[in-house]
């Protein structure tokens, strides 16, 4: 595919290098690196070290001025729930990320520009090359436009296969029953539709690049309408 340019993704963040190859090297994929022969320090794996860092600050300070009544362990789960690596990549996604990757063309084919490990690690190495370009401030405005927004609702996504099960154990449901009910597209880049059933009855449906993550929707979607 045609990857989108860097100014392009300068405007969608709302913020521009002084820098240039910061932002590229946080681009960078490994497998383009050495396709393009780029020394080690071309890819993006030391700026995704640093922002992995520097995300996991901001987002505890957010979550203990947020939740002052919460002890550390409920403030550990919900700083994880929102940083782990499907949720970066949910957050990336929603600004369009996986566009801008450059990668090698046989990483591209076998739909690495999908995979929810590369998407996060780039998400994280933006966030390296923002802070090496523009301070803390700058780092922390991104993290809270683009991935602590509306914490309260995604937390309720990212966590919505427990929440959904414990809700069922609540209400002394028989059974909670994922069906993949559909799959489709090439091997490279697959999209899985299921449904899940409370008592064989269906309460919501979801599609996803993954089952887990089709799984994930459906019991979203199945607590959106429990909750009426």
């Amino acid at each position: 595919m045609q990857v989108k340019s860097i100014d392009d993704l300068e405007k969608v963040i709302g913020y521009s290098f002084k820098d240039k190859s910061l932002i590229k090297r946080a681009l960078t994929h490994s497998s383009y690196a050495n396709e393009q022969k780029i020394n080690k320090n071309g890819d993006y794996e030391r700026l995704e070290f640093l922002g992995d860092a520097v995300l996991e600050l901001v987002s505890s300070d957010f979550f203990y001025h947020r939740y002052a009544n919460l002890d550390e362990g409920s403030l550990t789960k919900m700083r994880s729930a929102h940083v782990c690596e499907p949720a970066l990549a949910y957050c990336a996604r929603e600004f369009g990320l996986e566009d801008y990757i450059l990668l090698g063309k046989g990483e591209d084919r076998t739909g690495g520009r999908n995979r929810d490990s590369i998407i996060s690690d780039v998400c994280e190495a933006i966030i390296g090359a923002m802070y090496l370009d523009g301070g803390m401030e700058i780092a922390h405005g991104f993290i809270h436009r683009f991935i602590l927004n509306d914490s309260d609702n995604k937390l309720l996504f990212y966590d919505s296969k427990s929440i959904l099960q414990e809700m069922v154990q609540a209400d002394n449901h028989d059974t909670l029953t994922y069906k993949l009910v559909d799959e489709s597209g090439p091997d490279h880049d697959k999209e899985f539709t299921v449904e899940v059933y409370i008592s064989d009855k269906c309460e919501g449906r979801g599609k996803g690049k993954t089952k887990k993550s089709a799984e994930q929707m459906a019991a979203y979607e199945a607590i959106k309408k429990l909750k009426g």
